[in-house]
């Protein structure tokens, strides 16, 4: 009965998540078609009007407007796709580059390892932010640098984690056994090593998302992110900053925007892990 309910609320959970990336994944597709203005256009005359305010036109301007005049749901909409591409983009290289760096640390270990693990703590010794920082400041702040930062910044967790797993599953027998059969070591880390961390890197890249998705967020409202006139949700968090008092709503629906994303990918990680790791189903099992 244990069992079941942990279960149950796993799947709650996840289910949750999923819902929340789902839709806001869908909102960035289809943005163009869901926009009812284009989240460029300025208009002084009906700068920070609030939600439900009828436009020169007579359309509806559903979640207000900012201190220019332009359509707050247009630029959320938009801005969700700067998000979603920047932080899957940023995830999946890192994820990659650091699972194999991780494993490739583990399995051959000596000079290899000791390298490869002290920049990694050399690079944890800093600031996430200031480091992204930095490196915004090297590369320059467009799309691709932006993405190129957040994925520098990633890759420790899985270099990690996988080094972890590939020094245990180097002992294991069945590799022993490849390697007695005379099985190169490209062939045991692809065939053997890569499958078994999988999954574990899997959940890391679904609650990185998140930290992703606040990362580009943090660089878009220090404005050393994607810059304008594209829409980001960090910058329309700076943005809106100062009219907090006359204007909430041009920093309050990206600010739940950014909320909603992150609590989707954190709560899809944390199903993913549970169904993943069967230790914690046997945990939760009656003695």
């Amino acid at each position: 009965m244990v069992v079941r309910r942990r279960g149950a609320m796993g799947d709650l959970k996840g289910m949750v998540g999923l819902v929340c990336i789902a839709v806001l994944a869908i909102a960035a597709v289809v943005a163009p078609y869901l926009s009812p203005y284009d989240p460029t256009a300025q208009s002084l005359r009906l700068r920070n009007m609030p939600p439900g305010t009828r436009g020169e036109d007579g359309g509806v301007h559903w979640l207000g407007t900012d201190q220019v005049g332009r359509d707050v749901l247009s630029r959320l909409l938009h801005g969700a796709r700067v998000s979603l591409i920047v932080s899957v983009a940023a995830v999946g290289w890192s994820g990659t580059a650091g699972t194999l760096l991780g494993v490739l640390s583990g399995f051959h270990g000596r000079a290899v390892d000791a390298v490869l693990m002290r920049i990694a703590d050399v690079q944890l010794a800093f600031p996430m932010v200031l480091l992204a920082i930095a490196w915004v400041a090297f590369l320059g702040t467009s799309l691709v640098s932006v993405i190129a930062v957040i994925g520098i910044s990633g890759w420790v967790s899985y270099a990690r984690v996988s080094r972890g797993l590939a020094l245990s599953l180097r002992e294991e027998q069945f590799v022993e056994a490849a390697q007695a059969l005379g099985s190169s070591s490209w062939r045991i880390v692809t065939r053997h090593i890569l499958p078994n961390v999988t999954s574990a890197m899997v959940v890391i890249a679904t609650l990185q998302l998140g930290r992703a998705v606040l990362l580009e967020s943090t660089l878009s409202f220090l404005g050393l992110g994607v810059q304008p006139p594209t829409p980001t949700w960090g910058g329309m968090l700076a943005d809106g900053r100062p009219y907090l008092d006359t204007a909430w709503w041009v920093a309050t629906f990206p600010g739940i925007a950014i909320m909603v994303l992150v609590l989707g990918a954190n709560l899809t990680g944390d199903s993913l892990r549970d169904f993943l790791d069967p230790r914690l189903a046997q945990r939760g099992a009656p003695g």
